[in-house]
């Protein structure tokens, strides 16, 4: 059992390294507005805590690097000098030393055999030479509070603090919320066992139950979520230090911006993602944002700008890392990947400027001309694009020569459970994250035959593009077992380039709790992972970019295959592109929705509409599926037909029904100069296919609806005792 000391100490490493990562982007932000008296207050309390808290265990040489540090600080809160670049890298560096005796004590080894010497030496010099410095004049601060409130420190002439309110934050070890997230994903199997059991059986007080169990483990499911999220700007906070002190090696003037730092991720994406945003940064300011001298030259700013920004988007996160430097040569780069022996001479040649841009991504390429600290090395982006995809994310780089570069990384919210879609071949059930997929497409009959062979690989001629195809079954090595005169196709999307493929059946999306796969099968790079079905049998979740690389459709290095690019599948989509749902309304002929936000497509007999609430409603996947009339909604009259075009669309925790005259096409391509809509409902019109289409509104949609939240269910549930199925909870 650990000891009231252990837990004394475990808290004061976790506080100290806590207020260490603050601190740095407090002495950056500091070193940039030193007027700023309560950064400077704050920084001197984490140091005056820091020093008496080692007192207290015992930590001397801790001890004596803070204290000189806060006298240091101390001279900087009294005026007598003034904080410069010299003062703030010696701040920092001492920083740097109470950091590493921090890490000896959390090891075990207590404060280490290094007493950090030379640094106490240099910073007792400084202290010294502040004292022989004349005092400066006074000058009047103006603050928001109090100027008390900027000394940390009691003082006889000072009221007495108030009491502070208590905390309702709570430490809870990483250990203990691994176990409750497994054991939600265990719940979350056998819910969705349950569900399966009781939707074949006709017993109301038994589908109550199963609804009631599945809308707990749904909350339970979102709460443990929620305590395992932390935002991504606990990595971000130590990129400020990180190009303050490049930007002084490389004679730079760069500064940073950042916003969504409070944007959320799961905290094994944090991890994940902390070495390849840093390793990002680093590349932007040394080979990105170009010397003063040169900016200049250019009608540039002296100074850099390199910006951060975090945002959510379609159950994923966006992260972009932009700067306005000098941006990416293509022409040099294709020099240097020939020089190195990446890409043939013929190959570079054939190359367009972005398919060029994104060869940095190879192993080993790097155009630095020397080694330095910074770069090199031949450790570059291919490091980055290997941990993102590892993760299940991607990486996508857009550069203007001149006018700078961006980086864009997707990943998802978490790796523990994600939606998926089930499909079969040969007799088996597989896993396709919904991550990677874009489009299903069924052909039957005569239009079967639409497949055709473009240097012996399969391909679908798809909106004036060639989409190569291969076959789950023949990829994995199984017998098909689709009939002859239907075929099922799956578009999916991997390391930018969209492939085909076919499978016997087509089933539902669930929610997928990952199962890591035994040590035995690590090196199989078509699965990611494997997951129990309702059923109890085990299914396999398809790695899609490695199934890509087995069924032929690009190369292992990134680089399109032979056959793909004969398909005409390597020219990566323009970060612009959308993919649309092209539908019509009443009177109008084009509407586009977007095809993230659309969960499946559903025809729906008009006989089996009801009313729930007043509002058209069916009965749909053991749910009420509210409906809505998209001409109606937009002040027009929708044609009367006996069987609905359905649009099934997320909408906060429930699914809402977009009705609509008829679903005419899936378009993906750029929308550019787009015109503002002047009535509700719509968000504006564009050129899209060729012809002029309105953009629906998704959010005034959801309103229009009065779609009920996650606490409304719960509220409902409350309220019925859970005797009757609950509406808007997707089975």
């Amino acid at each position: 059992m650990p000891s009231e000391e252990d837990d004394i100490l475990r808290e004061f490493l976790i506080e100290s390294a806590e207020n260490l990562a603050r601190l740095d982007q407090e002495m950056v932000e500091l070193e940039r507005n030193p007027g700023r008296q309560d950064l400077l207050a704050g920084v001197f309390r984490t140091i005056h805590t820091l020093k008496g808290t080692c007192g207290f265990l015992g930590f001397d040489r801790l001890q004596a690097l803070a204290h000189v540090t806060e006298d240091i600080l101390n001279e900087l809160r009294q005026g007598r000098r003034v904080l410069d670049a010299a003062l703030t890298s010696l701040i920092l560096q001492s920083v740097d030393g109470i950091r590493r005796i921090l890490d000896s004590i959390q090891r075990g080894a207590g404060e280490g055999e290094v007493f950090e010497a030379d640094l106490i030496g240099r910073l007792k010099a400084a202290l010294v030479a502040s004292e022989t410095q004349p005092e400066p004049v006074a000058v009047e601060v103006h603050q928001s509070e109090p100027a008390a409130s900027a000394d940390p420190l009691p003082a006889g002439s000072q009221p007495a603090a108030p009491p502070a309110p208590a905390s309702t934050a709570l430490r809870v070890d990483v250990g203990l919320l691994d176990r409750l997230m497994n054991l939600v994903g265990e719940l979350v199997l056998n819910r969705n066992q349950v569900l399966q059991y009781t939707s074949a059986r006709e017993d109301a007080s038994l589908q109550s139950i199963s609804q009631r169990l599945n809308l707990i483990t749904a909350e339970l499911q979102e709460a443990v979520m929620k305590t395992r999220m932390q935002p991504i700007g606990l990595v971000w906070n130590m990129l400020p230090r990180t190009v303050r002190d490049l930007a002084h090696t490389l004679g730079k003037e760069i500064e940073i911006e950042m916003e969504g730092a409070g944007t959320e991720l799961d905290r094994t994406i944090v991890e994940a993602i902390k070495d390849p945003l840093v390793h990002i940064v680093r590349n932007s300011c040394d080979h990105g944002i170009e010397e003063p001298a040169r900016r200049l030259q250019a009608g540039k700013p002296a100074r850099g700008r390199l910006s951060l920004r975090a945002y959510h988007e379609s159950g994923q996160v966006n992260i972009e890392i932009s700067d306005d430097g000098a941006g990416i040569d293509p022409a040099r780069v294709k020099a240097k990947a020939v020089e190195r022996g990446l890409i043939a001479p013929d190959q570079a040649a054939r190359l367009s400027d972005r398919d060029a841009v994104n060869l940095v991504f190879l192993p080993g390429f790097s155009t630095a001309r020397q080694v330095t600290n910074v770069s090199g090395r031949g450790v570059g982006m291919d490091v980055v694009k290997t941990h993102i995809e590892r993760i299940g994310g991607t990486v996508e780089l857009v550069s203007e020569p001149g006018e700078g570069t961006l980086v864009r990384v997707r990943i998802p919210l978490t790796l523990a459970i994600i939606p998926g879609l089930v499909v079969t071949a040969g007799g088996e059930r597989f896993i396709i994250p919904q991550v990677n997929l874009q489009e299903l497409i069924r052909l039957e009959g005569e239009d079967t035959r639409q497949i055709e062979r473009v240097h012996a690989t399969p391909v679908l001629r798809r909106r004036n593009s060639l989409l190569p195809v291969a076959d789950l079954g023949t990829s994995l090595g199984l017998a098909s077992g689709r009939a002859e005169d239907e075929l099922n196709i799956v578009v999916l999307q991997a390391d930018e380039r969209l492939f085909g493929l076919t499978v016997d059946q087509i089933g539902d999306s669930q929610e997928i709790v990952v199962k890591p796969m035994g040590r035995q099968l690590k090196n199989l790079n078509c699965y990611t992972g494997s997951t129990i079905m309702g059923d109890g049998r085990i299914a396999l979740i398809l790695d899609v970019a490695g199934l890509g690389q087995r069924a032929g459709m690009f190369a292992a290095s990134g680089q399109t295959g032979q056959a793909a690019v004969a398909a005409g599948a390597s020219a990566a989509r323009a970060s612009s592109r959308r993919a649309l749902l092209i539908c019509r309304a009443g009177g109008f002929e084009r509407l586009a929705i977007p095809l993230a936000e659309v969960a499946r497509l559903e025809q729906i007999p008009a006989s089996r509409v009801e009313r729930a609430g007043g509002r058209a409603a069916v009965q749909y996947r053991q749910h009420i599926l509210p409906l809505l009339d998209v001409a109606e909604m937009l002040g027009d009259v929708s044609s009367p037909a006996e069987v609905l075009h359905v649009a099934v669309c997320r909408s906060g925790a429930s699914e809402l029904g977009l009705v609509v005259d008829e679903i005419t096409d899936i378009i993906d391509e750029a929308v550019a100069n787009p015109y503002p809509a002047g009535r509700p409902g719509l968000l504006g019109s564009a050129v899209i296919g060729g012809k002029v289409t309105d953009f629906l509104d998704l959010k005034a949609v959801g309103h229009r609806a009065s779609i009920p939240t996650t606490e409304d269910l719960a509220r409902l549930a409350e309220t019925v005792g859970a005797t009757a199925p609950l509406a808007g909870v997707p089975a």
